[in-house]
């Protein structure tokens, strides 16, 4: 397993459209051209959702296939990560089929959705193939009963053994929670506690995003910025694009000397 990128855009995420903000990639070569922004922003890893016609999310393995064909191409150094996320309408076989169709480098997987309908056979069975496939899964947890649970999984061997990547998400999005910086305290500390080894980064909601990213940064954890998540900047302006988040939060991180940053 790869180790996370210090700085993963998350450039337009499943709900948001061009209609919220212009520059908001949906698009495969609009994704392309943000990738290529962003990287010369500071971001080293991407985690991208595809669209259809219609803007929708869409778990489309065509349309993913195409897009990690795209970058490869035009940004072979960069970490490429595909998502799995529901949004209420894909179930968990239709999540699986999706990674194992595409066998993408790197892939989201939110723990509750996909362990939401239980059969443990089918989950261990694809957490084990994507372990011996390769591919990087990082585990979505949103609360500390998702990292007692991953810890649980992990323990059972449903979840293989070894090395680990986790997202921990502060703030939503379905019920407008702004993310602050102290609402990373209760996760890191159960995260710390259960899966000390995780390589671990933070997402948050709000115009706070900043703050959150430079905190987690901080205190180890690596980042994913965007419009996915958010679209201000520290000082309350709407960003111009995604390549000026990942700009603001490059810059603030460079003035931190993080644990994260040592291990690279």
């Amino acid at each position: 397993m790869s180790a996370l990128p210090t700085i993963m855009v998350a450039p337009n995420g499943a709900r948001l459209k061009r209609s919220d903000h212009p520059s908001l990639p949906v698009s495969l070569n609009a994704i392309i051209d943000t990738a290529l922004n962003c990287m010369k922003a500071g971001a080293d890893g991407i985690h991208a959702h595809v669209r259809d016609a219609n803007e929708v999310h869409v778990l489309d393995a065509a349309l993913n296939l195409s897009m990690l064909r795209a970058l490869a191409k035009e940004a072979p150094e960069l970490y490429v990560q595909i998502t799995t996320e529901a949004v209420g309408k894909y179930t968990p076989a239709q999540q699986r089929e999706l990674v194992e169709a595409v066998q993408p480098r790197a892939v989201s997987v939110a723990l509750r959705e996909m362990t939401s309908v239980g059969n443990t056979g089918e989950v261990t069975q694809f957490y084990h193939e994507q372990k011996r496939a390769n591919v990087d899964v990082q585990h979505i947890l949103y609360d500390v009963n998702d990292i007692a649970a991953l810890a649980a999984l992990r323990e059972r061997n449903i979840v293989p053994a070894g090395n680990i990547q986790v997202l921990l998400v502060l703030g939503r999005y379905a019920n407008t929670q702004i993310a602050k910086p102290e609402d990373l305290n209760t996760p890191l500390e159960a995260l710390n506690k259960l899966i000390p080894d995780a390589d671990w980064a933070v997402c948050a909601f709000g115009p706070n995003e900043t703050a959150c990213l430079t905190a987690a940064y901080a205190k180890g954890g690596k980042i994913r910025v965007g419009f996915e998540n958010n679209l201000y900047n520290a000082d309350g302006s709407l960003a111009k694009d995604n390549a000026e988040r990942v700009a603001e939060v490059k810059t603030a991180i460079s003035r931190i000397n993080s644990p994260a940053a040592c291990k690279h």
